[in-house]
């Protein structure tokens, strides 16, 4: 399968001061993202991991390089087609479970009666629809972080971004996370995830190895291999919004 770029990445570079000492947290990156992939982002902590996604979804600024995005076809990308799961998870203390996941499609106009079945089909994918009515605080931590989760892919953006998803997760649900994460990417989307667990990185198609700010990228497994592994999961859980 031949992928087309989303996103290109050439030469990134950032840096701190840390008292009197310069941290060189990204060296001279590039690389690109591809449509239709799960890339795993590896690395020790403080290696820049962090750092890239931040740059990358706009929240810091390089100090050198250039990003580019595109749709496949060289057209400019919105900034409201990418999507992020942070490590603070930011689920609104007073809304339901339900409520969260539906917040994006209720800001970007969706009615609640068109809402209804691509949330509750997330919900039931990632295991959290027994506790839907639930408020973030009667929820595990592993049930608020796949709520984050199920919030950043009820849009279908076509970038997500995502910190650590599957760091209070257990082994049956980190699997349903990656069913979502490459469910999302049969339909075209493009997920970036940093992560810890080695383990998890064989369900991505390329691993991003980050180290002293330099990064070098690997090829992972085939697909009808990954893709059998995790099991059936619903192919096309909500239309793309119009950017």
């Amino acid at each position: 399968m031949i992928r087309k770029p989303l996103l290109r990445i050439r030469n990134l570079s950032k840096s701190y001061q840390r008292g009197p000492e310069t941290v060189h947290a990204l060296r001279a990156v590039s690389f690109d993202l591809l449509e239709g992939e799960v890339v795993a982002i590896v690395g020790p902590s403080g290696s820049g991991k962090t750092t890239l996604l931040n740059i990358l979804c706009g929240w810091d600024r390089p100090d050198e390089g250039e990003i580019e995005w595109t749709n496949g076809s060289g057209d400019h990308l919105d900034w409201s087609a990418t999507t992020i799961v942070p490590q603070r998870l930011g689920l609104v203390a007073e809304l339901s479970i339900h409520e969260n996941v539906e917040l994006p499609l209720a800001l970007a106009g969706v009615n609640e009666a068109d809402a209804t079945s691509p949330v509750e089909a997330l919900l039931e994918a990632l295991g959290l629809d027994h506790i839907s009515e639930h408020l973030p605080t009667e929820a595990s931590l592993g049930e608020q972080q796949r709520t984050a989760l199920a919030r950043a892919l009820v849009t279908g953006p076509r970038l997500l971004l995502a910190d650590e998803p599957t760091g209070h997760q257990d082994a049956d649900s980190e699997r349903a996370v990656f069913r979502g994460l490459r469910s999302h990417a049969a339909t075209g989307g493009t997920c970036l995830v940093a992560t810890h667990n080695l383990e998890a990185t064989r369900f991505c198609h390329r691993i991003l190895r980050v180290d002293d700010g330099r990064v070098t990228v690997e090829t992972t497994s085939d697909d009808d291999d990954l893709d059998r592994e995790l099991s059936p999961f619903a192919p096309r859980i909500t239309p793309r919004l119009e950017e």
